[in-house]
């Protein structure tokens, strides 16, 4: 299993930069960056992936209603291009609170819209001229787009049974947040893998992201897992996995204790089916410290 780690975004533009150089340094092979009310994560990979060289440059996830595919497409193919072909597009439907109070576009359909997106997207990343009328997409370009770059995996934040079936058939993979081990067994990579087989597909890329933190006191860890990620276990699609894995909330699902617990717990998702852990670094400056040092030594040994 492959190992990432995600990358806060709430500083500086060279403190970001200084911390993915940082975790190419300490051995991962990803930095995850998120698309959410901050900096916009495919110019932050492409400013930092023309300083930082030798690791992947993942977005954990762009949200599709808010932007063309067209325009995605330009954007994902401009960071290949700047980056060396290191960017792996993380997209995902976000959720209808969002869509429709922040950005005031309707949520009907999602599943149809993500299956219009794709089918609209990935052939403009292959560098394909498209012409496509959807209910919910619509594209027609003038020809291929004219960047030199390799189309980027794309994964599809999938939770839900529709939406697993469609990254398995159509995109290269999941990102998962907030799903613990046994709801990734019994389901989540059940379901793409069976997908993928069936259309004749690789295997698929699963890559979990779980809150991670190296602490002695585990209830003060969870506490504060709690605390921080109290929102995810209010988003429906996010409620919806806790509630499988038997989760009160995202405690439930954190990944805490001391080295040696923190390490069976990560083994206990590769055991699940995941293809790469991408951990989410948290807890007191001494606390992130251990974590850090954790998961380096994991990364390194492979």
């Amino acid at each position: 299993m492959r190992y990432g780690v995600t990358i806060t975004t709430d500083a500086p533009v060279d403190d970001v930069v200084d911390e993915i150089r940082r975790a190419r340094e300490a051995g991962f092979a990803s930095v995850a960056l998120s698309q959410i009310f901050g900096y916009d994560a495919l110019t932050m990979l492409a400013v930092a992936g023309r300083e930082v060289p030798d690791v992947e440059l993942m977005t954990a996830v762009v949200p599709t209603y808010p932007r063309h595919p067209l325009v995605l497409a330009a954007q994902a193919l401009t960071v290949q291009a700047a980056t060396g072909g290191r960017l792996v597009l993380g997209i995902g439907l976000s959720h209808q609170v969002v869509i429709e109070g922040v950005f005031g576009y309707s949520f009907d359909r999602p599943a149809r819209h993500m299956r219009e997106y794709l089918r609209a997207l990935l052939p403009m990343l292959r560098g394909e001229q498209v012409s496509y009328q959807g209910d919910t997409v619509s594209v027609s370009t003038f020809g291929p787009l004219d960047v030199r770059a390799p189309a980027p995996p794309v994964l599809l934040a999938a939770l839900a049974p529709q939406m697993l079936r469609l990254a398995g058939t159509e995109a290269d993979g999941t990102a998962t947040w907030m799903v613990g081990p046994a709801t990734l067994a019994d389901h989540v990579v059940p379901s793409i893998t069976a997908a993928a087989a069936e259309a004749g597909r690789p295997a698929p890329r699963v890559s979990v992201s779980l809150p991670v933190s190296v602490s002695e006191d585990v209830d003060a860890a969870r506490e504060a897992a709690a605390r921080t990620f109290a929102i995810y276990g209010q988003l429906p699609s996010y409620r919806a996995m806790l509630d499988r894995e038997g989760a009160t909330g995202p405690a439930d699902v954190a990944i805490v204790g001391d080295e040696d617990a923190v390490a069976a717990q990560i083994a206990a998702v590769a055991d699940a089916g995941a293809t790469e852990f991408v951990a989410a670094p948290y807890g007191s400056a001494a606390e992130l410290e251990r974590t850090w040092s954790l998961l380096s030594r994991l990364a390194k040994a492979g």
